[in-house]
């Protein structure tokens, strides 16, 4: 069984982004979207006008949370080969709940993909306004960094 990583949210984090499960990469490096394909932190880099992709992963998180935006996943386990979502067996979820405590003024839910956004109505009927964000995954070629940009720039609306 593979265990994910406790959420990245301070006490005025305001928005949170979910992933569905770390890949294999991030597992090995105990970091969020760790694979150096992964788009996740080009685009919130740009999202934010931050150079989050050219600096040390702490640092990444210090700014992230100064912007009162956090990271966590869907999933706290599962069982995978690979790192495709599509791979992903024996899931358990996080704590939704236990995120109230940590974040109390978080009011927006993304989600970094499909497989993380099938959580959107559960999450939403929760009282968070969700959105469901193309995946920064390698693995999700179909659209340009361009295109994704445009969609990721609504995290800030």
């Amino acid at each position: 069984m593979l265990r994910g990583f406790p959420p990245v949210a301070a006490a005025d984090t305001h928005t949170l982004i979910l992933g569905s499960f770390p890949g294999e990469a991030s597992l090995a490096a105990t970091q969020y979207y760790a694979h150096p394909r992964n788009q996740f932190w080009r685009l919130l880099g740009a999202v934010l006008d931050e150079p989050l992709a050219e600096l040390a992963y702490e640092e990444r998180l210090r700014r992230v949370l100064a912007h009162g935006i956090g990271v966590w996943d869907v999933l706290a386990a599962c069982t995978r080969e690979g790192s495709l979502d599509a791979a992903i067996r024996n899931a358990s979820p996080n704590d939704f709940a236990s995120l109230r405590a940590h974040a109390p003024k978080l009011a927006k839910v993304c989600f970094n993909g499909k497989t993380a956004g099938r959580f959107a109505p559960v999450i939403g009927a929760a009282g968070y306004a969700t959105l469901v964000l193309p995946s920064s995954s390698p693995a999700n070629a179909m659209l340009s960094f361009d295109q994704k940009l445009r969609l990721w720039r609504d995290i800030l609306t």
